[in-house]
């Protein structure tokens, strides 16, 4: 008690300073970095090494967290269902009599927590070590038959449709029926090499075959237990503290000291591999975001949402990752520039493939801003700026910046005397808030921005000072569901001034928080036998927008909404259980005088009529629809040819959609602008990915559409002069 008292007195004189000094981004940032978690403890010897960092780990998130959790039974519950998921959320290895034992914890972690007391953690360690033997022996005598595919039955994968095995005999049957379904998938795919007369596969039989994948599954199961059994209780007990801390919301995370170096190398672009960044889900791994200019991003196939089921070196057959640790799953997917690495993914659209992807350095220059210039009947002269992400480089002198470089494209654009301009935030996951503001205020005179504010202080408004105005005429900002962060700031921004028309998805991502990094080591004096202990991400802050509303969980709805083929899914923040809520705070006084948009109504009306006409668009409302479905859908046939049946079903209807987006579309020009060309052309891969970047802007159907919208503002825009 000594020790935690002392560590609370620290933690609230630390929080008084950093609400002192709010009103100072730069000092409150570095106050947080240099003063963070100060504590003193008695030496612990290595049993109470977890119980330290346990308490560390819960003072911070109490004193620092934006929306805090109250230790109670509510915490206590979720704790236990959302660890019981990370330990065996596949139901493979306790059975319901195991998971008995440990219900009386269910409302007792609360109070264990609080006093340090981590016999939860050790119990299920221990009956999680028990079930990884009785399995492992489990699996090994199944592997031993041979399957049968002709009979009919099916498989459950959708392991939160399942209960855990209510004997050693119905663990049995799962593990059978788990096999026999990943065997399925591996023969099916040796029979279509076959049929294609791959020659390692067009001379073997079915038995042969069969043969083959469930030696393949036995690998990887080999491999698989093998690595269970080398996690270290350390590494356990990583999961377990980020259990608490996920409770907090999705962004609030600890990490160990590895992991924490992993990230670093991700943000200082070093890194050499694909150009993903990825997340645990559920038994696999799933791409949270691509990397701008990076090689996953270059090559287009590899799509945010997806889930990696193998992970394949080179030439050789791929392991699965079904409940590997995400760690292990990012050493197998990095490596070095120009090898080979194969993912065998999972889609939204129901569909599994094979992704090849050459391991290289991003291109940083595909992440800049540039701009072009559209024409269609009706809307000519049009000037589109693309912007993937919001860029700063603060470590050089003169490093680029993205509000620096969207104000070159503005100028280039008004020299070009265009009649509109279109920026196209579609899948920029955000960045720099500090050039949100800068850029938004090209287009409005002055005044507020965005709300930034901790629990404790009052909102800190970030706001355009300069009251010049680089560009008054017609403008419309594009965003889609994966349009985060800075992206909501700024769409949310022009939308709540009346400067721009928003168009895109139903909504946009909806994280609308702020994190910081805290190293736990500045929490203990001294004793370095102890340390590294990791750092812990926080979530410190919230946005709001200029109408008191936070962009947290809800985004920003589109003025104009086109159908999107994930419209129906739960993506972004809505997919996390424990994500912050949405909330309002004050409005404050805004207005521009810089171009008043004309009738809305009559303007959203209008393309809603359009895209009732529109063929690809019923088609693709016809495919959200489908995808719903499909994602819904989780109980799979065991017999073979049902399996093939159900597999080119879903192949011809994804199919079908991805060549909607195959074939320029009609009367859509799209061209550089003069200045721009001289440096286009100053070497080959500049210009192939210029021609890239041209021909998918013509067969871009939002873009076609928004040409419409824009004409239709212009339009309206005179009439209400006259």
């Amino acid at each position: 008690m000594f020790c935690k008292r002392i560590f609370e007195i620290n933690f609230n004189q630390l929080f008084k300073i950093i609400k002192m000094k709010l009103k100072n981004p730069v000092l409150y940032s570095i106050l947080i970095g240099a003063f963070a978690l100060f504590a003193f403890y008695p030496k612990p010897d290595n049993t109470q090494k977890e119980s330290v960092l346990l308490q560390t780990l819960l003072q911070g998130l109490d004193q620092l967290h934006y929306n805090p959790r109250s230790l109670d039974d509510a915490f206590s519950e979720d704790l236990y269902k959302l660890y019981l998921d990370r330990i065996d959320g596949g139901k493979r290895f306790l059975l319901q009599t195991e998971v008995d034992q440990l219900k009386p914890f269910e409302k007792l972690l609360d109070e264990q927590l609080k006093a340090g007391n981590i016999s939860f953690f050790d119990k299920t360690n221990e009956m999680i070590d028990l079930g990884v033997k009785r399995s492992e022996k489990i699996y090994q005598e199944i592997l031993s038959q041979p399957f049968v595919f002709n009979i009919q039955e099916s498989f459950e994968t959708d392991a939160e449709k399942r209960k855990f095995p209510a004997n050693e005999n119905e663990l049995r049957e799962l593990w059978r029926k788990m096999l026999k379904y990943e065997t399925m998938t591996r023969f099916a795919d040796k029979i279509e090499e076959r049929t294609k007369g791959t020659p390692e596969y067009k001379d073997k039989t079915d038995k042969e075959l069969e043969e083959d994948a469930r030696k393949g599954v036995r690998e990887r199961f080999d491999t698989y237990f093998d690595q269970l059994k080398k996690i270290k209780r350390e590494e356990k007990y990583a999961d377990f503290l980020n259990s608490i801390a996920n409770l907090f919301d999705p962004h609030t995370e600890y990490y160990e000291p590895v992991e924490k170096q992993s990230f670093d190398i991700k943000f200082s672009g070093r890194l050499e591999g694909i150009g993903a960044t990825l997340q645990s889900d559920k038994e696999f791994t799933k791409v949270s975001e691509l990397v701008v200019g990076g090689p996953a991003w270059k090559q287009k196939e590899l799509k945010v949402g997806d889930l990696i089921m193998k992970v394949a070196q080179g030439d050789e057959e791929g392991i699965s990752i079904a409940g590997m640790n995400i760690n292990e799953v990012v050493t197998k997917i990095r490596g070095p520039k120009g090898t080979k690495v194969r993912l065998t993914v999972r889609s939204l659209d129901g569909t599994t493939k094979e992704i090849t992807i050459i391991r290289d350095e991003v291109i940083i220059d595909e992440g800049y801003a540039k701009s072009v210039i559209l024409n269609k009947d009706g809307a000519e002269n049009i000037g589109f700026i693309s912007l993937p992400r919001f860029y700063a480089d603060f470590n050089k002198r003169d490093g680029r910046q993205c509000f620096q470089d969207v104000a070159k494209e503005v100028e280039k654009l008004k020299a070009a005397k265009v009649n509109g301009i279109i920026i196209d935030l579609r899948n920029n996951g955000g960045g720099s808030l500090n050039d949100v503001v800068k850029m938004t205020g090209l287009f409005i005179e002055k005044g507020p921005i965005v709300q930034v504010k901790t629990r404790l202080g009052n909102p800190e408004i970030q706001e355009d000072y300069d009251s010049r105005v680089q560009y008054s005429g017609p403008l419309v900002v594009m965003v889609n569901n994966f349009s985060a962060s800075a992206s909501e700031i700024m769409a949310a921004a022009l939308q709540d001034y009346g400067r721009a028309i928003i168009v895109g998805s139903n909504q946009t991502y909806g994280k609308g928080t702020v994190q910081r990094f805290f190293n736990l080591d500045a929490a203990i004096s001294g004793y370095e036998d102890i340390k590294p202990l990791g750092d812990v991400k926080i979530s410190l802050q919230k946005f709001y927008r200029i109408n008191g509303g936070s962009t947290q969980l809800r985004g920003v709805t589109p003025d104009i909404v086109l159908p999107d083929n994930f419209q129906d899914l739960k993506l972004g923040e809505k997919e996390s259980k424990f994500a912050m809520p949405w909330s309002q705070i004050d409005k404050l006084n805004y207005n521009q005088n810089v171009y008043k948009i004309g009738n809305l109504k009559n303007i959203v009306s209008q393309s809603k009529d359009r895209v009732s006409k529109n063929e690809t668009f019923d088609k693709i409302n016809n495919n959200a629809k489908r995808l719903k479905q499909q994602r819904d859908q989780s109980l799979y046939s065991l017999n073979i040819d049902d399996y093939f049946k159900q597999k080119k079903s879903i192949e011809k209807e994804s199919e079908q959609i991805k060549k909607l987006f195959e074939k320029e579309i009609p009367g859509l020009e799209v061209k550089n602008l003069e200045v721009d060309l001289e440096a286009i052309k100053i070497d080959s891969t500049k210009i192939n990915r210029n021609q890239d970047f041209l021909k998918d802007l013509k067969k871009d159907i939002y873009v076609d559409e928004t040409l419409f919208i824009m004409s239709d503002m212009i339009r309206q825009n005179i009439a209400s002069k006259n």
